[in-house]
């Protein structure tokens, strides 16, 4: 049986995530298929090679370092609020160093999920030592307005979580017959329609088809979480999401309100091993 993990980005909110994953892998369980968006998917291929302490070390590290994130990315060249060079070339190369041998040795096959500006539909990729950049993953954590769109081929892409915020569908498409689903929002979490949607009319004027999909990501994601909920009574889905956010936003940078949090999602799936390993085995 093929088990996958699916993870929601959320920006800083995502450090509820990556306890989640922690304390995953301190208990030894190790799933075969790994796909996210934004920063989920970038904060979850440390789970895929193994690095237990590697997604702490950035929130108790470097989210307050000034090269990490902050307005004078956004106004400098770059135009981007964070600074997608420290975080994907500095940081994974000389300061929190990517496994890229456990990546492949263990063999968990990790995919990032982006939108396509022009079509206004999610792609999909696989993680492979070929994007030595990560460009999968800045395109996926790449939010309209506070980052500039990633090229990738011929094409630009922006976050994935635009087209595609729960990519359980896919995982199944993909082979797996049942999904754990790690969310950044609470369970009862209703998404209202994005109060940036006349801006990003006015920046992407010339990509109606993104402009829709902002239009009507809020439906998308309302959906996705009902279709959880049946998943979930049909035993095919496991969902792990915080109790409370406790208002913290994408940007939030202070490690005393991240590490809490981090330890909030490490604490709460210690509580529900014996309920994964059950759904993992059963």
């Amino acid at each position: 049986m093929k088990i996958g993990i699916v993870l929601e980005g959320g920006a800083s909110r995502t450090a509820y995530t990556c306890g989640v994953l922690d304390c995953l892998l301190d208990n030894e369980i190790y799933l075969d298929y790994v796909i996210g968006v934004s920063a989920g998917i970038a904060y979850g291929v440390s789970y895929s090679s193994r690095q237990t302490g590697r997604n702490y070390a950035i929130f108790e590290k470097y989210v307050e370092d000034p090269r990490y994130m902050g307005i004078k990315h956004f106004l400098g060249k770059k135009k981007s609020y964070y600074n997608l060079d420290f975080i994907y070339d500095e940081m994974p190369e000389k300061y929190l160093p990517f496994d890229w041998k456990a990546y492949f040795d263990y063999g968990m096959t990790s995919h990032a999920v982006i939108t396509n500006i022009s079509t206004g539909l999610p792609e999909y990729y696989r993680i492979d030592k070929e994007d030595h950049k990560w460009m999968l993953l800045r395109a996926s954590s790449s939010l309209p307005i506070l980052f500039q769109p990633v090229k990738i081929g011929e094409n630009l892409y922006l976050d994935g979580g635009i087209t595609d915020s729960i990519p359980f569908e896919k995982a199944f498409e993909d082979g797996c017959d049942k999904v754990i689903v790690v969310l950044t929002r609470e369970r009862d979490f209703i998404k209202k329609k994005e109060k940036t949607v006349p801006l990003i009319k006015l920046c992407y004027k010339n990509y109606p088809n993104l402009i829709k999909a902002m239009e009507n990501r809020h439906i998308m994601y309302n959906t996705q979480l009902e279709k959880l909920r049946k998943l979930e009574k049909e035993g095919k889905a496991l969902v792990i999401a915080p109790a409370d956010t406790h208002k913290i936003g994408r940007t939030e940078r202070k490690s005393s309100v991240l590490l809490p949090y981090f330890r909030e999602g490490y604490d709460y799936t210690k509580t529900i091993l014996n309920e994964i390993n059950d759904f993992i085995k059963n």
